[in-house]
């Protein structure tokens, strides 16, 4: 069995990523790893490069700034480094992800024993989501609490956006993948770094959505779609977290919900009520 891993990145430190970090968590897992690396203005490559392990290869992309149409340049990226991957299994990670080391054996097994699977597309992921740093964890049912992000690398597929897969069937028409839930977290950091780099990202993604994301002012949501974080992060991330991550943000009890959070609110208790999970699923589970 060949396992691929692949992201693909741009200005990742200037954005604040924990890319770095990201690649190291599954290279004891894979046997290569490959980063569509666009065109920046800082020292992502360097950084990737002083990793110094063989199974990383940079392949240098462009971006077509023209594609502004709900993020669809994120899935052009992502594909062009999925096509690069020659495993069995093809494991996304975005460069705010990362897997925890004692994870890494019981994903091996779980790729190993679906491999003769035909059924089985793809493995998903449980999601811990932080917010503010890297004390707090949102429940909101605003958020993808599960995703798959290993899929079987000889089916037709495809990425209208960063986030998910379509699957073609018979070439007619296009599904998500059939998937087995693996049990294992994906710790997802994205907004848990610094005010200055949330600043710094919303002011450059936004027009690949075909608009321009508000000037990004501090953390604050909804307090009752927080709890606190109680586990243990991955050992690759102690550095970032003392010095990257965002500090000492508290949910504010007096927070002013907008009209999505109060929906959010109300699917919530409906979760709670009928012991039901409303979030986005992109998959069909079959195992």
């Amino acid at each position: 069995m060949k396992i691929s891993a692949f992201t693909f990145l741009r200005n990742g430190a200037l954005l604040g990523y924990p890319f770095e970090e990201s690649i190291r968590s599954v290279l004891p897992l894979v046997d290569e790893f490959i980063v569509a690396l666009g065109p920046c203005e800082d020292d992502t490559r360097e950084r990737i490069e002083a990793i110094g392990d063989d199974k990383i290869r940079i392949v240098d992309t462009v971006w077509n700034e023209a594609m502004q149409d709900r993020g669809f340049v994120y899935g052009q990226q992502k594909m062009i480094a999925q096509y690069q991957c020659s495993g069995d299994w093809a494991f996304y990670l975005e460069g705010d992800e990362v897997v925890h080391e004692r994870d890494l054996p019981a994903l091996r097994e779980l790729m190993q024993k679906h491999l003769h699977d035909a059924e089985v597309e793809a493995l998903v992921f449980d999601y811990v989501h932080f917010y503010g740093g890297a004390q707090w964890r949102s429940i909101c049912p605003g958020w993808y609490r599960r995703a798959p992000r290993i899929i079987r690398n000889t089916i037709r597929s495809y990425a209208p956006d960063g986030l998910f897969w379509v699957v073609m069937h018979k070439n007619k028409r296009g599904r998500y993948p059939r998937a087995a839930l693996t049990g294992v977290p994906i710790y997802h950091y994205g907004f848990a770094r610094s005010i200055d780099a949330m600043r710094e990202k919303n002011a450059r993604v936004g027009r690949y959505w075909g608009h321009e994301h508000p000037l990004f002012n501090g953390y604050n949501m909804d307090p009752q779609g927080l709890v606190p974080f109680s586990g243990e992060h991955p050992a690759v991330m102690a550095h970032w977290l003392e010095h990257e991550a965002e500090q000492g943000f508290v949910p504010d009890p007096d927070y002013k919900l907008t009209r999505r959070e109060q929906r959010y609110r109300w699917k919530a208790r409906i979760e709670r009520w009928f012991g039901v999970d409303l979030t986005q699923q992109h998959f069909t589970l079959v195992r």
